[in-house]
């Protein structure tokens, strides 16, 4: 096996997997290197389902770049075994005026997207699961839903190693440094050289690239997965993903799919910033009862016992969007971090941007309110 390689990708979670099997498609000898299994759950791309949207409150620039994931989710999928991508529907839901509803209507008109605007009583009349309160509106996108985040992985790696790609799992990368034609990674097995490196590395990436210490910060994240009495009404057939802006917060969630219970969670869960080598990864009863009140509230139906905690890291930038771009002092090194718990449905077309960053130093997707300057 060859030291010397194209490329080295570090960290081959959701967004390595997809930036490993795009270089390789392209013709590029790649390495990938991670530190846990193919896939794992110590990082932030594991849970079983992860959000798939298109009404993008957050800012309508996303929306291209989800689109151009949507086709290529379908192109990773009909070039795998198994199902990654289920359409549910979208849910987008607050208050009426809330920046959640007209943020999501506003990208669906700037795009042309399909939707619908519900009332709190119309969204229920549809899918009973949801219970919200009078005043609170809906914006629903049918084109929504889940992909299978362990699913995923397995099939972006799969599609590197039948391009020629080679991935070494349980191999953690203790530094890496700039030589005369390239970069030099040295892990705890070895040392390895290559002409560019990608650094997609999720809650460890500051720790690899100092230009991120204070702009990737690790955050603990819970989900939960409750029985519902309804087991009807929370079905991937009568249950739309969602968000939902209530006056503690933003939360979000998911039908009932791979294992049992209705799962959801609370974006910054209670702001507990970590050193992602060491936090505390059982989850415990304040955050299970943070979860519970919710869903007793909002979703009664779905509020019956635990079937499951787990923890996540988000890794968060300070204006919630990534970074992807090529390091200024660094031209050979391309970073994307900093997804900020929104990431994940993005990972194919993450994949397409960072394989063009590193062989042909640039992008035609529109990535400038990415760059790592803006900080």
């Amino acid at each position: 096996m060859s030291d010397r390689y194209d490329v080295i990708v570090l960290g081959v979670g959701g967004m390595g997997a997809a930036t490993t099997a795009h270089l390789a498609d392209r013709g590029a000898d790649v390495l990938g290197l991670e530190r846990y299994d193919v896939p794992h759950d110590y990082g932030s791309s594991h849970g079983h389902t992860r959000i798939f949207r298109l009404a993008y409150y957050e800012h309508p620039a996303y929306v291209p770049l989800l689109q151009r994931a949507d086709t290529l989710w379908q192109n990773l999928e009909a070039d795998h075994d198994r199902q990654l991508l289920y359409r549910t529907g979208s849910i987008d839901a607050g208050p009426a005026g809330s920046d959640l509803v007209e943020g999501s209507q506003r990208s669906c008109e700037e795009y042309d997207l399909k939707y619908e605007r519900l009332s709190s009583g119309e969204l229920t009349d549809r899918y009973p699961g949801y219970r919200l309160p009078e005043d609170y509106e809906a914006i629903y996108q049918p084109d929504g839903g889940f992909v299978r985040p362990e699913e995923s992985i397995v099939a972006h790696v799969d599609r590197a190693h039948r391009a020629g790609a080679t991935i070494r799992a349980r191999e953690r990368v203790v530094d890496w440094r700039s030589i005369d034609d390239g970069i030099r990674v040295e892990t705890d097995y070895g040392a390895y050289e290559a002409d560019k490196l990608v650094v997609t590395a999720g809650a460890w990436a500051a720790q690899f690239v100092d230009t991120l210490e204070d702009v990737a910060v690790p955050e603990r994240q819970v989900l939960a997965w409750l029985q519902p009495s309804e087991p009807d009404h929370f079905d991937p057939e009568n249950f739309p993903v969602w968000n939902l802006r209530v006056p503690d917060g933003r939360y979000y969630g998911f039908p009932v799919h791979g294992v049992p219970g209705f799962k959801f969670g609370r974006y910054h869960h209670r702001e507990q910033t970590v050193d992602p080598n060491a936090f505390e990864r059982d989850p415990t009863q304040a955050d299970e009862r943070l979860l519970r009140e919710f869903a007793e509230t909002y979703f009664p139906g779905g509020a019956g016992p635990t079937m499951g905690l787990q923890t996540c890291l988000f890794t968060n930038t300070p204006d919630d969007h990534f970074v992807l771009d090529t390091l200024p002092d660094h031209p050979e090194v391309v970073v994307g971090a900093g997804f900020s718990g929104h990431g994940f449905k993005f990972a194919p077309v993450i994949g397409e941007i960072l394989a063009e960053l590193t062989l042909e130093g640039e992008t035609a997707h529109d990535i400038d309110r990415f760059a790592i300057d803006r900080f």
